[in-house]
């Protein structure tokens, strides 16, 4: 029971991003009470300073190259795109940071919000202190639900925290184009921001550690967003680190030494290279957890580590999982299941496909990124899937051999690459490369969690001419 000084829930949400939405959302559907804890504006971070900024950033760019890829419209395309509308368009998307809208949501779905920094405060118990100072605590008849995503992580280069760097916040929400941009890092937001700061007249580089760009995909979504980035004019630079920056005070230009003993003068750096959990002043101690860790959790996103009961969930970046939105709005719709079933009595185990199970987070998550060209997976790559001990067979296609991707641009450029376990004669993995990659990665997405036998996928017969005429054409390759 709640002390007389406390506010009692049955689920205590505290983030207010996608995850927290969401699950908050589930729970008062259930006819359950709950409550959302956000420090600073509800939507999180998806919603200001990174999916939903950064594709409308680099929007213009591919809508303007795919004119200009089809003959009759690219001599209709003459002029640079106008970086002060593709701004505009950008805040009309963020709202700059306002809130409002998603704070009514809530209150129209029948969710208390309580804005401030919410902390552990013991089981059950959640202090949150307002802006003012004042401290408010909060009891979870049911759960408290940890969804407070993750920060960006610097690296250690001397003087980075002193020149005013650019993390993902910065690169999404900036006022102005910079005349020259240095980005180090080689994963999804350093490849996607360099695209959308060249394509509005940056000069860009970017530093890579590895010899590969998006490593831990397909080696041929790499190469094929280095090679379009280069057409696209920037700089890339394998095998080099930054190690020491520095901003002149007098013309704010920056300078970046390398470890190659090279340095290149800049306005802005860009640094992309991994993220950490908010866990630091979540207090974390008050119940038994180390501060500043990740928080491993089960299918039903309960932490599994040094607690005791059902009461303690972590959903969406903060446990490790799938650090993407669409996968944190996954396990929040399968945690918030889980709670309303445990908080009916049942045990709400995990497996068989159930709703509070998870599970397609460790086999099935698809991702997208908006580089030209585009490039989207899902499942098992075809290493990962040997390392996991299955008989792989691996297809490939050339997308721009179909008559629907020749007829959508002149000069179409794609692969779709299978992998199939053959022991069981399904897909587990599938990579594509070209213009609408992001749109087409579903149709494997559906193959692989619905384990369809590739004899039955074979009766699935795609529309003709249409770029998805490249299934049927990948099992042609296979022998079907």
């Amino acid at each position: 029971m709640a002390a007389p000084d406390e506010d009692a829930y049955d689920v205590v949400v505290v983030g207010g991003g996608p995850a927290g939405e969401v699950v908050a959302d589930r729970i008062v559907r259930s006819g359950l009470t709950a409550v959302v804890v956000e420090a600073e504006a509800v939507g999180g971070e998806c919603s200001y300073r990174a999916c939903v900024p950064s594709k409308a950033l680099l929007r213009p760019g591919a809508a303007r190259a795919e004119a200009r890829s089809v003959d009759g419209a690219r001599q209709a395309v003459t002029a640079a795109l106008d970086p002060a509308r593709v701004l505009a368009r950008r805040d009309r998307f963020t709202g700059r940071g306002d809130d409002t809208g998603q704070a009514d949501w809530l209150d129209g779905a029948g969710i208390a919000l309580v804005r401030g920094h919410g902390r552990l405060a013991g089981e059950r118990r959640v202090e949150v202190t307002a802006p003012d100072g004042t401290v408010r605590t909060l009891q979870a008849r049911r759960a408290v639900v940890v969804c407070t995503g993750t920060e960006p992580a610097l690296p250690p280069v001397e003087g980075l925290d002193r020149i005013g760097v650019w993390t993902n916040r910065q690169a999404t929400t900036a006022d102005a184009v910079p005349a020259r941009l240095v980005v180090i890092g080689g994963g999804v937001v350093a490849c996607e921001m360099a695209t959308a700061w060249r394509s509005l007249g940056a000069s860009a580089t970017l530093l890579v550690r590895d010899r590969a760009l998006l490593t831990g995909w397909e080696p041929c979504a790499g190469e094929e967003v280095t090679r379009g980035l280069s057409d696209l004019g920037v700089r890339i630079r394998f095998g080099v680190s930054a190690v020491r920056v520095a901003r002149d005070e007098t013309t704010r230009t920056v300078t970046v030494e390398t470890d190659d003993g090279t340095a290149l003068v800049c306005d802005e750096v860009l640094a992309a290279v991994g993220r950490r959990p908010r866990t630091a002043d979540l207090g974390l101690e008050t119940v038994g957890l180390p501060v500043g860790d990740w928080l491993p959790v089960d299918d039903t996103c309960r932490v599994t580590a040094g607690i005791d009961g059902d009461w303690l969930y972590a959903v969406g970046d903060v446990n490790r999982r799938a650090p993407l939105t669409h996968m944190a709005k996954y396990q929040a719709r399968a945690c918030a299941a889980a709670i309303v079933e445990r908080a009916a009595g049942r045990p709400a185990f995990t497996g068989g496909r159930q709703r509070w199970s998870a599970e397609a987070d460790r086999f099935a998550v698809p991702q997208a990124v908006f580089t030209r060209p585009e490039v989207a997976s899902v499942g098992l790559t075809e290493r990962a899937a040997r390392e996991a001990g299955l008989a792989v067979r691996t297809v490939e296609y050339r997308i721009d051999d179909v008559a629907g991707a020749a007829l959508h641009a002149d000069d179409y450029r794609g692969l779709a690459k299978l992998v199939v376990d053959e022991t069981r004669g399904v897909v587990v993995g599938c990579t594509l490369t070209g213009p609408m990659a992001t749109e087409l990665i579903h149709t494997a997405t559906v193959a692989i969690v619905g384990e369809v036998p590739l004899e039955r996928l074979w009766h699935a017969v795609p529309a003709f001419p249409t770029v998805s005429e490249v299934w049927l054409r990948l099992l042609e390759a296979y022998g079907l």
